[in-house]
């Protein structure tokens, strides 16, 4: 069977292209519903690839637009069709997490910072699990094994044929932290340094001896791409829910806090000596 794109990131492109498009025609976004005889919240909807795009509404755009080189149109028309395709994520409820999942999927590159918890794409199975079963509300036995499935997926794009670069920043804190008891931190531990092993991987510990940073009430993600209208995305999770931000000044903004979390933070080779000394304790 052929490999499904990323449906999330297709939208997001035509999204991107479809936003183009009316700028460059001098459009509102009143003014494109208006021709379209829809309401504003579909067209912006579409840009921001919050709702896929049927082929009709590729066609009426692309004449409203002035759209007229063929070629041009039927990338539109791929795009909407890949916007529409099922990823193998998508049979699992995951909510608005879904959308991450995506974006992650095709990700040329991640910079992850964390002041608690290990990252997602480095956890493993029983780390999840005390994760899982600390949560609230409780989830049940069945849905923490398909959450702790979607998880070890997930981490295949470290490994792929064309592995996405991942760039982690994370506070001694992390290494602190027993989740699941000391046989689990352990494990979780040597699972870091493996990884941390792989020429696309790097890991760079923030020590407790530097004090006082600008992230350490913070924890979030820089997701890059290679695609020619992907703009990078900054995802930040927490209680109070999901929060995607591509705007060009929130971005670097958050590449400045990062490049200059790296600079404080102790070397890879540094790093991987201090978690081997406080996993001997575990």
């Amino acid at each position: 069977m052929a490999e499904v794109r990323s449906p999330t990131v297709r939208r997001r492109e035509l999204g991107a292209l479809l936003r183009s498009f009316r700028l460059n025609r001098g459009l509102t976004v009143d003014q494109v519903a208006g021709l379209l005889m829809c309401s504003p919240s579909k067209v912006s909807r579409m840009e921001t690839g919050h709702r896929g795009v049927t082929a009709r509404d590729i066609r009426d755009l692309c004449d409203i637009y002035g759209v007229d080189d063929q070629a041009e149109r039927d990338r539109l028309t791929t795009l909407a069709r890949e916007g529409k395709q099922q990823a193998w994520w998508k049979s699992h409820d995951l909510d608005s997490f879904e959308t991450y999942v995506g974006l992650e999927a095709e990700a040329a590159s991640i910079k992850y910072y964390n002041s608690t918890i290990v990252p997602g794409l480095m956890q493993t199975a029983a780390y999840a699990r005390a994760m899982y079963e600390a949560g609230f509300p409780r989830q049940t036995d069945e849905r923490i094994a398909e959450l702790i499935d979607v998880r070890l997926t997930r981490q295949q794009v470290l490994v792929d044929k064309t592995p996405l670069s991942f760039d982690g920043l994370l506070d001694e804190a992390v290494l602190h932290r027993t989740v699941g008891g000391p046989r689990v931190m352990g494990a979780q531990l040597d699972r870091i340094i493996e990884l941390a092993r792989l020429p696309n991987v790097t890991v760079q510990i923030i020590p407790f001896s530097i004090g006082a940073h600008p992230a350490m009430e913070s924890t979030f993600n820089i997701l890059e791409f290679t695609g020619e209208m992907m703009t990078s995305v900054v995802y930040i999770e927490g209680l109070g829910g999901f929060v995607y931000l591509d705007r060009p000044q929130d971005i670097a903004r958050y590449s400045q806090v990062f490049d200059h979390l790296r600079t404080i933070a102790l070397t890879p080779r540094e790093s991987s000596e201090l978690m081997l000394r406080i996993r001997t304790r575990y």
